[in-house]
């Protein structure tokens, strides 16, 4: 928390009982009585949130709310009123107030109200990071994020990308494997010969053969002309095949020849053409079982298996996911021509939440659906589809043991730890997931040995 939660009351007492109430909860506060001491505090000391009475004399609850959001637009302020002057407290929301809360005032509302404005400010400095520092963050071809997951893939492209080894590149469908393909030609030394990419799920074997090894005019019915295959054309350049692992058994066979061999022989063809491209496969597929099951080639997953680089889905890397979600939003915005700058603070923890089974593609289409609908210059919630904007995280629970015993103690670390991984290591989020404070969190974290 960048610093205390400013207390704005004229009622000394009920100052006093708050301060007490915020203390026990782990939250530091300073109280004033009027709104020019509260000014005076916000002019001289980085204060993280307000909560401010509606009635007081002088300068009004609502008047010093509107204060604080001209001048002080990142602190969020909570406004405190009684039944009767509702109306007023929802003119202060019009002024710019986060919520309000009303009196008599129970501790762990309070409380709460504070760590959501809190949880709201937090997301809200997050977005416009994003936008700073979207030019600026580490990208890798087209690929994007700084996870500490996509970090690995991309020191691992780097140190293989020169080498003319076969790479096998797995993950989750969705999660970018082209992209990685991409950036292992751009960043080598054929990066100026043809990039060339075949899906060999999409085509029948008869075709991809024909893809692939080219053939002679009049090999089959409609073979008008000559045309070399994919293996040739890739020359000098790089051969991405996607989803390798469909490849039916005697493709294997002719591939796995032709790569041995480094030749090919057309479709009608009588004699062997040399070509010269470095191959890259990809797969959301295990070939090692498919290996065993006797549907894959183990010579030939050994032929491609030279280099693996493993895509981690989007779940293991929530902290790519609002970078991710702006890139996304940019370029259709643009494409659309429509004025759609980000993220507001709903979208952004909704985004942060959901699970993403369909990984960056799935988080892909997601905003291009949200930039189609958007009516404002930031994504809402009614932008996104129903089952991102519905979704409710399930609770998360400890899986009980089976024959091991663990510690009370190493229970705790553990799922602390794992729910501090999930929320992409934003403590303010964990803490909340896991009903504590902050300072409690921090205070867990030093006993667990982590920083």
């Amino acid at each position: 928390m960048p610093g205390p939660v400013l207390l704005v009351d004229d009622d000394r007492d009920l100052l006093q009982l708050l301060q007490a109430q915020l203390e026990v909860a782990g939250l530091a506060s300073i109280g004033v009585t009027t709104a020019k001491a509260a000014l005076q505090e916000l002019s001289q000391k980085e204060v993280s949130a307000v909560v401010t009475d509606v009635q007081m004399p002088g300068v009004s609850g609502t008047e010093l709310c509107a204060r604080i959001v001209r001048s002080y637009p990142d602190v969020p302020v909570l406004v405190m009123t009684v039944k009767a002057t509702l109306d007023i407290a929802v003119d202060a929301i019009r002024a710019g107030a986060h919520d309000f809360i009303t009196k008599p005032i129970r501790a762990d509302e309070l409380v709460l109200q504070i760590q959501r404005a809190l949880q709201m400010r937090e997301l809200r400095g997050e977005v416009r990071r994003l936008r700073r520092t979207m030019v600026e963050t580490r990208r890798m071809g087209a690929m994007v994020g700084a996870s500490a997951a996509m970090q690995k893939v991309y020191r691992l492209v780097e140190q293989v990308a020169e080498s003319d080894a076969s790479a096998l590149i797995t993950g989750e469908s969705g999660t970018g494997k082209e992209l990685v393909a991409r950036a292992l030609h751009d960043l080598s030394k054929r990066s100026a010969g043809p990039f060339v990419a075949v899906n060999c799920a999409a085509l029948t074997e008869s075709l991809l053969e024909s893809q692939l090894f080219g053939h002679e005019r009049g090999a089959f019915t409609g073979a008008v002309s000559a045309q070399s295959g994919f293996l040739v054309e890739a020359s000098g350049g790089t051969l991405f095949l996607d989803e390798v692992g469909e490849m039916s058994a005697g493709m294997q066979a002719k591939l796995l020849r032709a790569l041995q061999e480094k030749t090919v022989r057309p479709v009608g063809g009588a004699s062997e053409v040399k070509f010269d491209a470095r191959i890259v496969a990809a797969t959301n597929r295990d070939l090692e079982a498919a290996a065993l099951a006797g549907t894959f080639r183990r010579d030939l997953l050994f032929r491609l298996d030279v280099v693996r680089v493993e895509l981690p889905p989007l779940r293991e890397r929530s902290g790519d996911v609002l970078e991710l979600a702006q890139h996304f939003l940019q370029q259709f915005a643009v494409r659309a021509g429509k004025p759609v700058k980000g993220l507001s603070p709903e979208v952004a923890q909704k985004l942060l939440s959901y699970s993403w089974p369909g990984n960056a593609r799935e988080l892909q289409n997601c905003m291009e659906r949200a930039v189609a609908v958007a009516r404002y210059d930031q994504l809402t919630l009614a932008d996104l589809p129903p089952r991102v904007s519905e979704y409710a995280a399930p609770a998360t629970t400890v899986a009980p043991a089976a024959r091991v015993i663990v510690k009370l103690a190493e229970v705790e670390k553990r799922h602390v730890l794992h729910v501090l991984d999930a929320v992409g290591g934003n403590k303010t989020m964990a803490a909340r997931a896991l009903g504590i404070g902050r300072k409690t969190l921090y205070r867990k974290l030093d006993e667990f040995g982590e920083k």
